[in-house]
């Protein structure tokens, strides 16, 4: 009887093959079966030998030691693992072509010669979940690499020609920006599944490409490029992956600064505005302004307009806290299957902000999905 547990190990020709769905022999299917319960097992999963505790994304098991108790059950069992560098070495191949490839080719806005000092552009990109698949029959709307990347191109180019010309500009990715942190398409800590399309390492190149494509894109516009990457409950680690490569990339360029940080909250100021960024899925929203009196207590004081800006909850949200605006962020992302059958029905849009030294926000921009096509 087929383990349909395997199906997650086999490649697409090799389930074909298991579920009867090819003209081939029976010792071929034999050879076939073999060769995925051999790569379930070097993942964990082997039930018939007590094989059921998997190894971490990016793992192999190593070795097993079980004692079984006098009925025959299994009483403790020992996992050792080590790193897979097949995986590892695809990824990171993935990201280097990415970050060595031609930019998608745009007409350029020559940077202005003068450009405002009081003025600082920020440009917040919700979770734009890199790597999410929707099917328009099931969720109302399609989603994939290519239409993530294209989105965000879109309102990029659209916001920054709204801009006014300040000399600097600072690009908060709030987090989740890619939708899986590994092979395989789950949540890292929750293990939830997930829709996905396409493979790891083509995820990559598409995230990859895309924050670059925002960085270059302000640098026709702005003197100063400032940049976060939030790390997110999607994607606790290649977070820290792209804000790492984003630093090499840009280390010779004095234009642009990358805020390597590994926290989960970040900080930065102008004049006597200070803004804090958190992807939402740890502290609450009310939690945050203490929170930024005990990280910045000097930059809080000396501040007269305090934000908090997150994301993780896809919707638009706003609260006053003891002098501190909270805000959450729509995405231009649809929703996903699971989404939808929750009942989650959010707007879609991306904004820009424009912050003054001296007056905190004074205006800002918005662009949806609808204004792009």
């Amino acid at each position: 009887m087929l383990d349909w547990s395997l199906e997650r190990y086999a490649t697409e020709r090799e389930w074909l093959i298991l579920t009867g769905d090819a003209d081939v022999s029976l010792r071929h299917i034999r050879r076939v079966r073999a060769s995925v319960e051999a790569k379930a097992a070097l993942a964990g999963y082997s039930p018939d030998h007590d094989m059921t505790h998997e190894a971490p994304p990016g793992f192999n098991v190593k070795g097993m030691s079980t004692l079984y108790d006098s009925d025959g059950e299994v009483k403790v069992q020992w996992v050792k693992t080590n790193q897979n560098k097949e995986q590892q070495e695809i990824a990171f191949r993935a990201a280097i072509e990415a970050f060595t490839e031609d930019l998608p080719r745009v007409e350029l806005i020559p940077m202005p010669e003068t450009a405002s000092d009081q003025l600082m552009a920020c440009y917040p990109v919700g979770d734009h979940h890199m790597g999410m698949l929707a099917w328009h029959r099931e969720t109302g709307e399609d989603y994939d690499l290519q239409i993530a990347e294209n989105l965000l191109m879109g309102a990029t180019n659209h916001l920054i020609q709204m801009a006014p010309a300040c000399e600097t500009c600072t690009i908060v990715f709030l987090g989740d920006f890619m939708h899986y942190d590994s092979f395989t398409p789950e949540t890292p800590t929750s293990r939830n599944k997930l829709d996905a399309d396409s493979r790891y390492p083509r995820m990559v190149k598409y995230a990859v490409r895309s924050m670059r494509y925002m960085i270059q894109r302000a640098l026709t516009r702005h003197q100063t490029v400032n940049v976060i990457v939030e790390i997110g409950n999607h994607d606790l680690s290649s977070s820290i992956f792209l804000m790492e490569c984003l630093s090499n990339v840009y280390e010779i360029e004095p234009r642009v600064n990358i805020d390597t940080s590994p926290m989960h909250y970040h900080y930065f100021t102008h004049g006597k505005v200070l803004v804090g960024v958190h992807h939402g899925h740890g502290a609450k929203m009310p939690q945050l302004p203490l929170i930024m009196a005990t990280d910045r207590p000097e930059e809080w004081g000396q501040a007269q307009f305090r934000y908090w800006w997150t994301g993780h909850v896809h919707h638009d949200q706003t609260k006053d806290y003891h002098g501190t605006k909270v805000e959450s962020f729509r995405i231009l992302a649809p929703n996903d299957a699971w989404a939808r059958e929750k009942g989650y029905r959010a707007m879609q849009d991306m904004k820009a902000i424009i912050l003054h030294k001296e007056f905190g926000e004074v205006s800002r921009h918005t662009v949806n999905p609808e204004m792009l096509k």
